[in-house]
């Protein structure tokens, strides 16, 4: 399978392509990627500028049924995007279907909410009248990763077409595939150079969240990246939107029905290997709780199988990348030669092809310092450090005490008591005896998070106001 980039609708080639192994069988080939450069960059924005000049007058209402068409057309493709996507990034092909399936309910919601969103307001008295008016803001450059493609592409680019902007898009070169056959699917059905997606590495990149025709550069992924896009933003004083990592503290009270708790938190570590933004990275529990909490972990933990991507036994992946993969072994190597109490469960589906993929057992990590490494790095892979504390009030500190907030979460049997706990935790979003948002919560929750977890947010009706302008104007009334 050879992808091209998108540019005005056409399929753009290039004299260069990238091959792209499975992560999960390393000796096979999934498909080959085009390697773009500058001039890519300016013909793909050229046409976004272009067609944002007629599709900034496009009716809101036009706007919405374009995208919901090409929703529907989406959800026909589904599986064809899915087992691209898998096949590329290592995520198993049931979770890659599920996630279309959230990344079409948070198009349809965005569609639900943009009337409100985008409401004139009108004020007169006897000195004037005046009108308050959001207009979008031209070029978006929207940078996203490979760890959940479909789903954060979708929720990122939708408010920024309904707004009325149009978009450069510039996926992962380790997860380009599936993004590029979703957007081509609805390109189609917005006029010519809407849409448009490049492909390339970090000068492409560059180049992209540099050039003066851009107006926002929209980036999900990590702080180191999101350093270097916004020193190149402030050369042309760029607005920037970043969604970037946590390390979600798990805090369990004691009055916690551990069956009930502990399958949820395993599910919230390890969910994807654990490479999602929001994972549980670190679980606090009552001293008198600890060991039994502990042996329920190991328990549930143990029963993973991990395997290859596509293999229905399977209920873990691999690591998406070689990098991360190196990460993430380091990590486990260094927390071994220190002495750390951990243990490496579940099960080894194919042992004969361990090492043809980039295969980590799941790792739990007991009786953890509270400012150890691992506790306070988003390690973005199944390493799960349990952390045992005295009291309330402790265990907010160590929860508070972080250079990152996107999520949390607090468990407890009262709602009162973990609410009032809720309340003091710093961070963008806190849920309770759940970890991930509700069906209700996914639609009006602003996603994203405080300190150097992000700039902004994604979903709910907030987000629309992260790629518009205001626009007043001011009638000066004659005097009487």
């Amino acid at each position: 399978m050879k992808v091209n980039m998108l540019i005005n609708n056409e399929d753009v080639t290039t004299e260069h392509y990238t091959e792209v192994p499975d992560p999960g069988r390393l000796s096979e080939v999934v498909g080959y990627i085009a390697n773009g450069d500058a001039s890519h960059i300016d013909r793909a924005v050229d046409s976004a500028h272009r067609a944002f000049l007629s599709w900034r007058k496009t009716s809101l209402e036009e706007r919405i049924s374009i995208l919901l068409k090409s929703a529907a057309e989406i959800e026909k493709k589904s599986s064809s995007i899915a087992y691209v996507t898998t096949k590329e990034n290592g995520i198993l092909l049931g979770r890659t279907v599920d996630e279309i399936k959230l990344g079409l309910v948070d198009m349809r919601n965005m569609a639900d909410l943009v009337h409100s969103a985008f409401q004139q307001r009108v004020i007169e008295d006897e000195s004037g009248w005046v009108s308050v008016m959001k207009r979008p803001m031209g070029v978006i450059a929207c940078i996203v990763p490979w760890n959940a493609p479909i789903i954060l592409t979708l929720q990122k680019i939708t408010p920024i077409l309904l707004a009325g902007n149009t978009i450069v898009v510039k996926p992962s070169p380790t997860a380009s595939m599936g993004v590029v056959t979703l957007l081509s699917t609805m390109a189609k059905f917005f006029p010519p150079g809407v849409i448009n997606v490049v492909l390339g590495d970090s000068n492409v990149g560059n180049a992209l969240t540099s050039h003066p025709l851009v107006r926002k550069i929209s980036f999900t992924g990590g702080g180191t990246t999101a350093v270097t896009i916004m020193k190149s933003a402030a050369e042309t004083l760029k607005d920037v939107h970043f969604e970037l990592g946590g390390n979600d503290p798990a805090i369990v009270l004691d009055d916690a029905d551990l069956n009930e708790v502990v399958p949820k938190i395993v599910e919230g570590a390890f969910r994807r290997t654990g490479q999602f933004c929001f994972a549980i990275k670190r679980v606090y529990i009552p001293y008198d709780m600890y060991d039994e909490f502990y042996e329920k972990v190991c328990e549930l933990t143990d029963s993973y199988k991990i395997g290859h991507q596509s293999d229905k036994e399977a209920t873990m992946g691999p690591i998406n990348n070689q990098l991360q993969y190196r990460r993430v072994s380091e990590l486990i190597e260094r927390l071994e030669h220190s002495g750390a109490n951990l243990v490496k469960l579940g099960k080894r589906l194919e042992p004969e092809n361990w090492d043809n993929g980039y295969y980590l057992q799941p790792v739990v990590v007991r009786d953890v310092d509270p400012n150890a490494e691992i506790v306070t790095c988003e390690q973005f892979g199944p390493v799960l450090p349990l952390v045992p504390y005295h009291t309330e009030e402790e265990v907010i500190h160590f929860a508070n005490n972080s250079e990152f907030g996107l999520g949390s979460s607090v468990w407890s049997s009262n709602f009162e008591r973990a609410l009032g706990v809720a309340n003091q935790i710093e961070a963008g979003m806190t849920f309770i005896n759940g970890h991930g948002q509700t069906p209700l919560g996914s639609k009006y929750i602003p996603f994203g998070g405080i300190k150097q977890s992000g700039i902004g947010r994604e979903k709910s009706i907030e987000v629309f106001d992260e790629f518009i302008e205001y626009h007043g104007i001011n009638l000066h009334k004659k005097k009487s």
